[in-house]
């Protein structure tokens, strides 16, 4: 591709949230795209966008209105033509985009895996009757009821430095981060240890970037296509199919992932009631072309199985 690319003077404007870990994210969207096309840093303007799930930070996400908290000011900057693109971490990403916006582009995936964080303990096996467990994440929230139902799970939100001063603070004996992140920033040290899938299954399409365009922008979908990670595609088009299938509650706690081996696809899934007190979960193969309806057959089945309220709070 030659024609149309971006320059100091024409830059492409990349939309982002303004934390340091979607800085890390959009600075290697940039640097992939110039890198493939020989251009300079500054034919790219990295644009900061404030979304709801920024500005609100006392409260829990499920108060505030779920899926789309971190997404939507930037679709709506996208829509507007004021950006070109946008980054985001998959995992905040609702399963069906607005009329107009594609989402098809993934940087190379890194590191699935959940972070555990404390300065008191190795592990969640390590803490006290009644330790408090802090995290924002009904997933994790979840998950962690499940195995130790005698700790206390605290609401726990901010960046990673808040996060680190909460627990310097003893708002709570513990917290999660995803390796990813830490791993972006630079600060792979904050985690204690890394938690494997095994344990704790990871939220659906934690570890990747994806990248959102308008769908009649030609000259962005063929840039695009130079940096996108078909594995990563693979992966994920499982792992939104199971979560689409599922996502009938923006307070549903889910864990979905698939990985590669050869021609075959492994997905593993999770459905988990809120207060901790079921999980119900699934581990299928399919060849990697029919990773998507794998996805979509194990959610089906999964909401099958659970049946009529089982995503509702108790108590």
């Amino acid at each position: 591709m030659t024609r149309d690319l971006p320059t100091p003077d024409s830059p492409l404007k990349l939309g982002t949230r303004g934390s340091l870990l979607a800085l890390a994210q959009a600075h290697e969207t940039r640097d992939r795209l110039a890198a493939a096309f020989d251009l300079p840093q500054d034919a790219f303007e990295i644009v900061v966008i404030k979304t709801t799930g920024d500005r609100i930070t006392d409260r829990p996400l499920k108060e505030i209105g779920g899926k789309g908290l971190f997404t939507r000011e930037i679709e709506e900057a996208m829509l507007a033509g004021e950006i070109d693109i946008a980054i985001h971490s998959m995992k905040d990403m609702p399963v069906l985009q607005p009329d107009g916006l594609v989402l098809d582009t993934y940087l190379p995936r890194e590191d699935v895996r959940d972070a555990f964080v404390s300065p008191h303990a190795s592990g969640l096996g390590e803490l006290e009757e009644g330790a408090k467990v802090g995290t924002s994440s009904l997933r994790r929230r979840a998950q962690v009821l499940v195995a130790y139902p005698h700790l206390e799970v605290v609401e726990f939100r901010g960046n990673v430095q808040t996060r680190l001063r909460k627990l310097d603070e003893g708002v709570a004996a513990c917290t999660f981060l995803a390796m990813a992140g830490l791993n972006r920033l630079g600060r792979a040290d904050v985690a204690t240890a890394a938690i494997p899938p095994e344990v704790m299954l990871p939220a659906v399409a934690q570890g990747a970037i994806g990248i959102e365009r308008r769908a009649d922008d030609t000259r962005v979908a063929e840039m695009l296509a130079a940096i996108h990670d078909e594995q990563t595609g693979q992966r994920l088009a499982a792992e939104r199919a199971f979560l689409a299938a599922l996502d009938g509650s923006c307070e549903t706690p889910i864990a979905g992932l698939a990985e590669l081996d050869g021609g075959t696809l492994r997905l593993r899934g999770e459905v988990l009631r809120p207060d901790g007190s079921e999980a119900i979960s699934d581990d299928r193969t399919a060849p990697i072309e029919d990773g998507a309806a794998l996805g979509h057959e194990m959610g089906t089945k999964m909401l099958e199985r659970a049946g009529p309220g089982f995503f509702d709070w108790r108590g």
